[in-house]
């Protein structure tokens, strides 16, 4: 599948690029479909890409000395990953893999940096972005001293959901949604719990009308106060 301007052009990192260079760029890009656990970036690969999400979704993860999958964070349609060797040339993003079917234009590294040093709106959105991953990872890492399960469960549900917290501030508890929220597994990976652990606190939550599934691709947080109590162990 060829790469077009306007392709590239539908990334809000790339709606700040001229037309001139996003012709220059997709010259260069190549656009992939991937099944699910296809592997999106190899950290192992010596020239790994800037990945921009067209459809599906992507996690990144690492794994544990002995072995185990930890799932670190995930890219929606429209968002990018493997940004780290555009500020470090020594650095290696993570693994990153699909999690659903996807279609996802990888572009070389140096073709990015060379617009974005002449680009300070692309620079200002990488700034940002590198500042959100931090404050992800730092929660997600902050969870696994959570010694009960459910509040476990709760806080990651709670990170999710990011809307919710807006909904709180203005004082209302209104339903907030997960669009393709991810599996047991996925979130069971995230956290460092079992599966089976998992599914019993959502059984709870849904016992108590807190949550809801609407569909196999949406979450329904029925009562985000509940749900922040949980999470914060009242």
């Amino acid at each position: 599948m060829d790469v077009t301007p306007q392709m590239l052009g539908s990334f809000p990192l790339l709606r700040t690029v001229s037309t001139a260079e996003l012709e220059t760029l997709a010259a260069s890009c190549r656009a992939e479909k991937l099944s699910r656990r296809g592997v999106v970036i190899d950290p192992s690969d010596d020239d790994t890409p800037v990945c921009f999400l067209f459809e599906g979704r992507l996690q990144g993860i690492d794994f544990t000395l002995d072995g185990r999958e930890v799932g670190l964070f995930f890219v929606e349609p429209g968002d990018f990953c493997g940004e780290m060797p555009l500020f470090d040339e020594s650095a290696r993003p993570e693994y990153v893999i699909a999690l659903t079917s996807s279609l996802v234009v990888k572009v070389p590294t140096r073709a990015i940096k060379a617009i974005m040093t002449e680009n300070a709106n692309m620079m200002n959105l990488l700034g940002k972005k590198l500042a959100e991953r931090v404050k992800q990872l730092t929660h997600q890492r902050s969870l696994l001293a959570i010694s009960n399960t459910q509040q476990r469960v709760c806080s990651q549900l709670w990170l999710l959901c990011a809307e919710t917290n807006r909904v709180l501030d203005a004082g209302l508890d209104l339903e907030a949604e997960i669009l393709n929220p991810p599996t047991h597994l996925e979130i069971a990976n995230m956290i460092s719990v079992s599966r089976e652990s998992v599914t019993r606190v959502f059984q709870t939550l849904q016992n108590r009308q807190i949550v809801r599934r609407k569909g196999q691709n949406s979450l329904i947080i029925v009562s985000p106060a509940a749900l922040r109590k949980l999470a914060n162990g009242d």
